[in-house]
């Protein structure tokens, strides 16, 4: 994936917001966001299953 240099400064903003939010702490924040990336997921998952069966 290849980002231009505003959204490769937005996306390092955002970055450092959500570790700030971890009081500094980057493992913390990954762990965070990998949690919320599977809840995404399952709801993601949860909504498409019925159109991928209905095909």
């Amino acid at each position: 994936m290849r980002l231009d240099s505003r959204q490769e400064a937005a996306l390092q903003a955002i970055a450092e917001s959500f570790i700030a939010q971890h009081k500094g702490d980057p493992v913390k924040a990954l762990k965070e966001m990998i949690v919320l990336n599977g809840h995404l997921q399952e709801r993601i998952d949860a909504v498409g299953a019925p159109r991928r069966a209905a095909r």
